[in-house]
């Protein structure tokens, strides 16, 4: 399944192929699609153009994105079909995704399955090569996500130097659902730093994506899928962490996790001013990526490993939103609790602050939800937000729920919870749950 690469050409050659190098800027997609379009062309197979120009669109582009390199664009078409290859600077093979049908990334692999005779990954001692093969339209397979042939002929490279990285109390469904937020920012960052001066914007998401597959390739996936909109409420520690994770950073990888911190930062600042369309996350997502980064950097520098917890007080205060008034809650004769999107509680009724054993609702208020929430639980609402904040997933509202709450004393009281989305304004909402004690009639 190894076949030799075609000769290095600038343009279509008469004996049906071509081969170019193309320099990691945007401009290059169009150029690779019009390569292998005049290919098609010359060689009358143009009934593949569609299906080919789509795919080299994607694998360029993923190449452009993760890589930051020059690609190698290289294709021929013999009485079989269409093999096409995209080679990169990249060593990270790439990875299928279980994200949402809402999710704004994540398509790329299953699309090329979907489209594909074959295809595969080699890699290289400076990289890889994706290549495909396609003789009809819709004359392939239906894709199966778990075929074994998406990795033939892939040659594992020697192990680079590396630095060793413990990561300790690491929780996965967290990182789950911070991967998928992180990948869609920084897509968006991208977009808007394009026209800018100053840090090439392409190199930058190239790097902080290789420090997302640095940790892709060794930290296990999340027990529980984030995909659907089933309750995470099974998800509870400690089957959603891992106590510990050895994670060999290469050694060039080290500085990147650097720039994976700045460059969510720079987006997050964006988002909060509204000038991309991911909205800001919560506080203790931003302390987990900050932790995650600088355990890396830390431990490259001769530290040692610190597990990661959920604060409990992760900062950062947001101003109430605009056209939302607290009296609907603080007057309610009924248990209800407010929070903002960001998981800020915003004001609390007397009963639902007796509920949970405080004198002073005013206690409560400007608190993290977290505060109320089991620590067992805790990971599977940052996870579920996050993911209701990036792609609208709500198995939570709308609904009736019996959960757990912590009160004051530290003690736990069963609840029911019906949780509400109600506008307040400028893009934002604030949840609005009433709560009870679980059984509780009328």
């Amino acid at each position: 399944m190894s076949e030799p690469p075609v000769p290095r050409r600038g343009r279509p050659g008469r004996d049906g192929s071509l081969a170019v190098r193309l320099a990691p800027v945007p401009a290059s997609v169009a150029r690779a699609r019009t390569q292998v379009r005049e290919l098609l062309r010359a060689t009358d197979r143009e009934d593949l153009t569609d299906t080919a120009v789509l795919l080299v669109s994607e694998l360029v582009t993923n190449a452009l994105l993760h890589a930051g390199t020059e690609i190698d664009l290289a294709a021929a078409v013999d009485p079989t079909g269409l093999r096409v290859e995209v080679g990169d600077g990249s060593v990270h093979l790439p990875a299928r995704r279980a994200y949402g049908p809402t999710a704004g990334t994540g398509r790329g692999l299953l699309m090329l399955e979907s489209a594909v005779d074959d295809w595969g990954v080699t890699r290289h001692p400076h990289g890889k090569t994706v290549w495909f093969h396609v003789s009809e339209v819709e004359a392939h397979p239906p894709a199966v996500p778990s075929s074994p042939r998406a990795l033939d002929g892939a040659v594992e490279p020697g192990s680079p130097e590396s630095v060793p990285v413990e990561l300790r109390n690491m929780p996965l469904l967290l990182h789950a659902a911070w991967q998928e937020y992180a990948e869609a920012l920084l897509r968006e960052y991208l977009l808007a730093s394009l026209e800018g001066e100053g840090v090439d914007p392409i190199q930058m998401h190239a790097d902080a994506t290789d420090a997302i597959a640095v940790l892709e390739e060794h930290v296990p996936a999340a027990p529980v899928p984030l995909a659907s909109d089933a309750p995470l409420i099974g998800a509870v520690e400690p089957s959603v962490s891992a106590a510990r994770i050895e994670l060999p950073v290469p050694r060039e990888s080290v500085a990147h996790f650097e720039t994976l911190d700045r460059a969510i930062e720079a987006a997050l600042d964006l988002s909060r001013e509204g000038l991309v369309l991911a909205a800001p996350t919560q506080p203790e997502v931003e302390t987990f990526r900050r932790w995650m980064c600088r355990e890396v950097l830390r431990q490259a520098a001769g530290g040692s490993p610190e597990p990661w917890s959920v604060p409990e007080d992760a900062g950062r205060r947001p101003a109430p939103p605009p056209e939302w008034d607290p009296r609907s809650v603080t007057e309610a004769p009924g248990g209800v609790v407010a929070a903002d999107q960001g998981s800020t509680i915003l004001a609390v009724s007397t009963p639902a602050a007796a509920l949970l054993g405080y004198d002073d609702p005013g206690d409560l208020v400007g608190a993290r939800l977290v505060t109320i929430i089991p620590e067992r639980y805790r990971q599977a609402h940052l996870a579920g937000l996050t993911m209701y904040l990036l792609v609208g997933r709500r198995p939570l509202l709308d609904r009736v729920s019996r959960l757990p709450a912590l009160r004051a004393d530290g003690s736990e009281v069963a609840v029911e919870l019906l949780v509400r989305e109600h506008p307040a304004g400028e893009g934002r909402s604030v949840l609005i749950a009433d709560i009870r004690p679980a059984g509780h009639q009328g």
